[in-house]
């Protein structure tokens, strides 16, 4: 990884400098990383972001005094993590043979409503999951999934048509009350 990162500079004097960089946190970037994602090999991807991230912004990394490097190196391997973590969260969705809770009246219809909603896009699906058979709330979903929660309050109400005219194209229909 070093060699890469000082194939990316251009001075001998920054390569020295980014090199003391290197051997003074290198473990101190890897161990917080492990930290927030407790996952070794997730913690060296989030390790080696972190240094291509420090070259990317060397001139601001490089303008800040020695004693004030380590607090910037760290936060910026938290915010790999971090980064990781909330990727991970998104991409994670219900097995397939998850078997939600069941309303015990209408049974069937229940059913029926949990097989529309896993069939829908998996943007829409996870988040009407979350809300229509989870029961969390808007805010909850969005904390969950690393989104805002307009995002997830957008989701749900396209979501939502869909599933009312899948629902309609059958037959049914829906009466507000």
């Amino acid at each position: 990884m070093l060699a890469i990162c000082l194939a990316m500079l251009e001075t001998e004097e920054d390569q020295q400098r980014f090199t003391r960089l290197f051997e003074a946190h290198e473990k101190k970037i890897y161990a917080v990383a492990l930290h927030i994602l407790g996952n070794p090999t997730q913690a060296e991807d989030a390790a080696q972001q972190t240094w291509l991230q420090l070259v990317r912004n060397w001139a601001r990394v490089s303008a800040l005094p020695w004693g004030e490097t380590e607090g910037y190196v760290v936060t910026a391997a938290k915010n790999c993590a971090l980064d990781i973590l909330r990727s991970e969260r998104r991409t994670v969705s219900f097995p397939e043979d998850w078997d939600p809770p069941a309303r015990e009246e209408r049974q069937e219809e229940y059913g029926y409503l949990v097989s529309l909603i896993r069939s829908l896009p998996e943007n829409y699906r996870l988040v009407l999951e979350l809300k229509c058979v989870e029961e969390q709330s808007n805010k909850e979903i969005a904390r969950r999934l690393g989104m805002k929660e307009s995002t997830v309050a957008v989701r749900v109400m396209r979501g939502r048509t869909m599933l009312k005219e899948r629902l309609e194209k059958e037959g049914y229909t829906y009466d507000a009350v």
